[in-house]
């Protein structure tokens, strides 16, 4: 738990970067493919060919594809249809997706998990603090499609490392991640991309570097490290505990009059379906697990 709690205090700060430096003066697609190769290139010195195998190799690169090139292409765009405060709240449906995938992968279905996402969907609803008017509709379209791959990605990668020796090394192998996802850029960035929207100044530049760098080179292998460590329902409410942090980071330093009893309220639902998940689910999934 504590590399989620440390990724989501660092991811924090990420959505207000982009919506305030990035967002409609840098092409999105220049911004995914910086970003995600300077992630590769942090994690490649670690790369270590010695416990990969064909199998392993696919399924790395499709997870990275997915959870990272994809994402990232709806994520960056849905700054350009909504705030930054409309991108947080519509990132809500993240943990029951999460839910319902690693349920599936693993050919069954724990409603006690899908409740403890649902508890944590409530806390994030209950922080929605303004109006959402405008292009909500393709906005809250193109967040739900950088959900999925979110959630996908790392429901996905937790499964597999389950079923993968307990000796391996993740941080030898995690850069096949970012290849996959570089993967997806690349050809995007070069279909899609707009040269006429390059960054332009020192503070872009820095930002990028800091999202590619820190936020998604460690940020990502640490969160889906940490997935490896949680069961599926705690991982689902760790997802959402990113919208009141998020929402935090936002409006102390851009916002003048936040809404405070709604954030105050909402974190604490979030918080209750964490504890509610470690200290009334999870002993019952197992119970029912061993049968006793």
């Amino acid at each position: 738990m504590s590399y989620l709690i440390f990724v989501t205090l660092l991811w924090a700060f990420s959505f207000s970067l982009i919506g305030q430096f990035l967002a409609g003066q840098v092409d999105p697609w220049f911004s995914v493919w910086f970003r995600v190769l300077l992630a590769l290139l942090v994690m490649l010195p670690w790369l270590n060919l010695r416990h990969l195998n064909p199998a392993l190799t696919a399924k790395l690169l499709a997870i990275g594809a997915c959870q990272l090139g994809a994402m990232y292409g709806f994520y960056y765009h849905a700054f350009e249809f909504l705030s930054v405060a409309e991108v947080l709240l519509f990132t809500v449906l993240t943990p029951v997706y999460v839910t319902l995938w690693y349920d599936w992968l693993c050919g069954r279905f724990s409603p006690w998990y899908l409740l403890t996402a649902v508890l944590a969907v409530a806390g994030a609803v209950v922080i929605k603090y303004t109006g959402v008017e405008g292009d909500f509709l393709t906005g809250f379209l193109i967040v739900q499609g950088a959900n999925l791959c979110f959630a996908i990605g790392q429901a996905s990668y937790k499964w597999l490392m389950e079923r993968e020796p307990q000796d391996l090394p993740q941080h030898q192998v995690f850069a096949l991640f970012y290849l996959g996802a570089f993967m997806v850029a690349t050809p995007a960035l070069l279909l899609f991309g707009n040269a006429e929207k390059l960054p332009e100044t020192q503070v872009q530049w820095g930002v990028l570097i800091w999202l590619g760098a820190v936020a998604s080179g460690a940020g990502y292998f640490l969160w889906n490290k940490g997935a490896t460590r949680v069961d599926a329902g705690a991982l689902a409410a760790m997802n959402n505990l990113l919208v009141p942090a998020g929402l935090l980071v936002n409006l102390l330093i851009w916002e003048q009059n936040p809404d405070w009893p709604r954030l105050l309220a909402g974190g604490a639902v979030i918080l209750f379906s964490l504890w509610f998940n470690e200290a009334w689910v999870k002993p019952r999934v197992e119970a029912r697990t061993t049968g006793t």
